[in-house]
C-alpha cells in the first residue's frame, strides 16, 4: 500500500517497511542514527507487517546508557520480559555478534591444530561431575540426568584414538543461584587432548587458544566492541603473549599479602578471585590469566592427582578480569585410580561402568577444559551480567522465553 508523506508519521514504531528512494550524502554529520555520512531520500513506503500500537519499551529507551539519569532506561527483567524488542538494539546486535566471533575463533583455532569436532548426549545415566547440582528427568521407565558437562564422552573419544576433539553444546546445573554469572543452562566450549610428556603440553594450547579469540575479536569486530562500549563503558580487555601462568600456590601467596586469611588447600571463593584478578592486573597489566595446580580435595573424582605430592593436582582454571572462565585438568586414565577417586567423592560405580571400562583397554595420558561461553563473551566486554550475553536466559527464576 502507498502511504504519502502525511501517512507514513502514522505507521506504529518497529513496523516492517518496505522503502524505495535514493541514497544521499549530507553536509552535516546525522547525530540521531547509525548511519553518520547519508540519508534515505523516501519516494514510496510500503507496510509489510504492522507491529502493535503501544509498544512494552521503547528500542531509544533500551540503547540508552544505563548511567544516564536524565532519560528513561530499561530495567532487566522489562528487557527479558520483552526479549524480541530488546534484542533489536544496536548494542545487542552488537554483542550477538562478538558472541558468534568466540565460537567461531575457537572452533578455527582448534581445526587448525587437528582438532575433531564431536557431538556428545546431554541425556546421561548417570551426574557428571558426581555432584547433586544436577537435573532428573523421566526417562521411559527410568530416570536420567541432564548433562552437567560432556566430559565423559569427551574422554572416552580420546580413548578411542581421536587424540584431539572439542565439542559445543548446551550444559546445564541445577545451582539455585541468582547471581551475575551463573545460569542453569548455558553453552559450553569444551576441548580434550592427549599429551605426548607432560600436561602442560594442554595448558600451552589452551593458553594460546585463548590470545587467538582475543586477538581476532579485538581485530575484526573492533566496530561491534565500540558499539557495546557506547552503552556499557568499561576498560578494553587486556591480554599478554602468552599467557600468563602461575601456580596456586603463588595465587595464594599474593592474596596473603594484600590480607586475605586463607589456608593452602582452600578454594577460591568468589570475593578472592576477584580480588587476585585486581592484584594481577595491577602487577602484570593482564586481565587474562592461569592458575596451575589446585588442591586435589576441590577438584572432580577424574582429576590426576599430583604424583609427587598427594595433596595437589594436575588442574587449572583460567580467569577473565578476575572471574573463573576455565575449569581443567590432566584426568585420570587408570581404571583402578579412576574407581577409588570416584568412590570417594560419592559416585556410583554402576552408573559410569561403562566410562570406567572405557580405560582398560589402553588410554593415553590426556588433559582438556570447559569453556562458557556467555561468561566469557560478558568479560571480554566488561559486562557486568551474564544474561545480557545469553539471548533466552535460563536460571532459577525464569523459564521463558
Amino acid at each position: 500500500m502507498l502511504y504519502s508523506i502525511f501517512l507514513i508519521c502514522s505507521i506504529n514504531k518497529e513496523s516492517i517497511i518496505d522503502v524505495e528512494g535514493f541514497v544521499r550524502t549530507v553536509d552535516q554529520k546525522i547525530e540521531s542514527c547509525s548511519q553518520h555520512d547519508v540519508e534515505l531520500h523516501c519516494e514510496q513506503v510500503w507496510v509489510v507487517s504492522s507491529a502493535a500500537p503501544r509498544l512494552p519499551l521503547l528500542i531509544e529507551d533500551a540503547v540508552r546508557p544505563e548511567t544516564d539519569d536524565a532519560l528513561a532506561t530499561v530495567n532487566q527483567d522489562t528487557r527479558l520480559d520483552n526479549r524480541i524488542l530488546d534484542l533489536r538494539t544496536t548494542t545487542n546486535q552488537a554483542i550477538y555478534r562478538i558472541e558468534a566471533g568466540v565460537c567461531k575463533y575457537f572452533r578455527d583455532y582448534l581445526m587448525e591444530k587437528d582438532f575433531i569436532e564431536i557431538h556428545v548426549p546431554k541425556i546421561i545415566s548417570a551426574a557428571s561431575e558426581g555432584g547433586a547440582n544436577v537435573f532428573t528427568v523421566s526417562y521411559f521407565k527410568d530416570k536420567a540426568y541432564l548433562a552437567q558437562s560432556p566430559q565423559l564422552y569427551k574422554q572416552m573419544a580420546i580413548t578411542a584414538d581421536f587424540d584431539r576433539v572439542f565439542t559445543i553444546g548446551q550444559v546445564f546445573r541445577a545451582e539455585d543461584s541468582n547471581t551475575h554469572r551463573h545460569l542453569t543452562e548455558f553453552v559450553g566450549l569444551d576441548l580434550e587432548m592427549a599429551f605426548k610428556f607432560h600436561y602442560h603440553e594442554v595448558i600451552e594450547v589452551i593458553g594460546d587458544m585463548f590470545v587467538h579469540i582475543f586477538k581476532n575479536l579485538r581485530d575484526n569486530l573492533q566496530e561491534e566492541i565500540e558499539t557495546v562500549g557506547r552503552q556499557y563503558k568499561s576498560e578494553p580487555f587486556k591480554f599478554l603473549e602468552p599467557s600468563l601462568v602461575l601456580t596456586y600456590k603463588e595465587g595464594v601467596r599474593l592474596l596473603r599479602d594484600n590480607g586475605v586469611d586463607m589456608g593452602d588447600e582452600d578454594d577460591l571463593s568468589t570475593p578472592a578471585e576477584k580480588l587476585l584478578g585486581r592484584l594481577i592486573k595491577q602487577k602484570y597489566d593482564t586481565d587474562f590469566f592461569i592458575l596451575d595446580k589446585f588442591p586435589l580435595a576441590v577438584r572432580p573424582f577424574y582429576t590426576m592427582p599430583d604424583p609427587t605430592d598427594k595433596k595437589w593436582s594436575n588442574s587449572y582454571d583460567m580467569f577473565m578480569r578476575g572471574e573463573e572462565i576455565l575449569s581443567g585438568a590432566q584426568r585420570v586414565h587408570c581404571p583402578d585410580l579412576l574407581s577409588e577417586r570416584a568412590k570417594e567423592k560419592g559416585v556410583d560405580l554402576e552408573h559410569i561402568k561403562s566410562y570406567i571400562d572405557s580405560f582398560r583397554y589402553g588410554a593415553p595420558p590426556h588433559a582438556g577444559g570447559g569453556i562458557g561461553m556467555e561468561r566469557v563473551t560478558m568479560l571480554f566486554l566488561g559486562l557486568d551480567n551474564i544474561r545480557k550475553t545469553s539471548m533466552f536466559p535460563r536460571d532459577p527464576k525464569r523459564l521463558t522465553p
